[in-house]
């Protein structure tokens, strides 16, 4: 769930901020880009170095540098909208008290009031300071603007006595993240498999039959659908492309007969199936052992033949699974998109157009119109690769639920 999220995490003064070092490592771990802020004192418990060593991040405590005669400042508003999520950890009393009341006198705190992202406090401090009626005004404050508290542990505490107030444990931290995050999630647990990029039909050891497709759009609805909490099996053909989502099982195939293969493997464990490959129709019959000599004759023949059909094999197969297909037209495009859908038993068909400026393959945008197995159409303006992926997945949870 941490996996590509932006975390910016606020140390402030509390003998728990040692600990920070080893929440910056899981954090990384668990697959986020993390920066740091830290207030002065912060680092009177954790040194900036050892931070900025882990994080790979340079460690902020001020809003103006001076190094080798020139000055220039840290800007807070950047780094509340760089961030996907800010976590206070340790968060002292004294801390809580001037967020809860908008004070602001120092980078961290400007960085808070900036922040337009989820906010996460983990309060540590000594046991009497954690039970003051002032401390808990604090929390039933910050949690009324939407922050969410970590709960403090119970345990030995720096004062020496025992009892509440100990900053969760780092790997607490996390879990708890990880979990909040997952809350309301549409496709949690849900499995989904996606297929993605061109295939490579092999003609002889060097040469292959191929398409311009490169995978970006599949590779966006499988990272999209692992942000909403499905488990994806992305099945690609030859690519450049890469994930890094812990939620994203990544499996590279080559031909069509090995996505055929792959997919109908996982096929039956599926809920969702989105076909977004651009799968080779035809194969050469025979593939020659050895590299094909020029030769002074102009022509060249070669036997083509079917390869299997994916989406429609899986459309005969289908039981509660929800299956989506793609279709890329040069004309007539609607009406080919309708027969397909039809022709092969989709539940929906997303309907690329090469007419339309800015959408196919090789591009960052796409344009595309899903059509739904009652045939109704709904065409979506040119955006971004990510934001088409999401409109798609909005399309399909919502058709599913219906």
């Amino acid at each position: 769930m941490l996996s590509g999220k932006n975390i910016l995490l606020a140390i402030t003064g509390g003998i728990a901020a040692y600990k920070t070092s080893f929440l910056v490592r899981l954090l990384i771990k668990a697959g986020a880009e993390v920066k740091i802020v830290m207030t002065q004192s912060a680092s009177s418990f954790i040194t900036p170095l050892t931070l900025s060593t882990l994080s790979k991040n340079p460690v902020l405590m001020d809003f103006v540098n001076e190094e080798d005669g020139s000055i220039s400042w840290n800007n807070h508003v950047d780094l509340g909208f760089w961030a996907d999520i800010m976590l206070i950890a340790p968060a002292t009393a004294n801390t809580l008290s001037k967020m809860a009341n908008g004070t602001c006198d120092n980078l961290l705190l400007a960085t808070y009031l900036s922040a337009k992202c989820k906010v996460y406090f983990a309060p540590a401090m000594d046991l009497d300071m954690y039970k003051h009626p002032s401390t808990k005004n604090s929390f039933e404050k910050l949690e009324a603007f939407g922050n969410i508290m970590i709960p403090a542990e119970s345990g030995e505490l720096a004062s020496g006595l025992n009892g509440e107030g100990r900053m969760a444990e780092p790997e607490n931290i996390v879990t708890f993240l990880e979990n909040h995050l997952k809350t309301g999630l549409p496709l949690l647990e849900k499995k989904v498999m996606i297929t993605a990029g061109p295939t490579h039909e092999a003609i002889d050891p060097v040469r292959f039959l191929g398409n311009r497709s490169t995978g970006a759009m599949g590779f966006e609805l499988a990272k999209s659908a692992a942000s909403l909490g499905a488990k994806v099996v992305l099945i690609s053909g030859p690519t450049s492309l890469s994930v890094s989502h812990g939620g994203i099982e990544l499996i590279r195939v080559t031909s069509a007969q090995e996505m055929f293969d792959v997919a109908h493997k996982h096929f039956p464990l599926m809920d969702y199936i989105v076909c977004a490959a651009a799968v080779a129709d035809y194969r050469p019959r025979v593939v020659a052992e050895q590299k094909i000599k020029k030769k002074i004759e102009d022509g060249f023949s070669l036997q083509l033949e079917r390869t299997k059909d994916i989406l429609k094999s899986m459309g005969e197969l289908k039981k509660n699974q929800f299956l989506v297909g793609f279709a890329l037209e040069t004309e007539n495009e609607l009406e080919n998109a309708k027969i397909k859908l039809k022709k092969k038993n989709l539940d929906a068909i997303v309907l690329n157009s090469l007419q339309d400026t800015g959408a196919g393959f090789g591009g960052s945008t796409n344009k595309v119109t899903f059509i739904d197995k009652n045939l109704n159409v709904k065409a979506f303006d040119l955006k971004t690769k990510p934001e088409v992926a999401l409109d798609i997945w909005q399309e399909i949870i919502s058709h599913s639920n219906a």
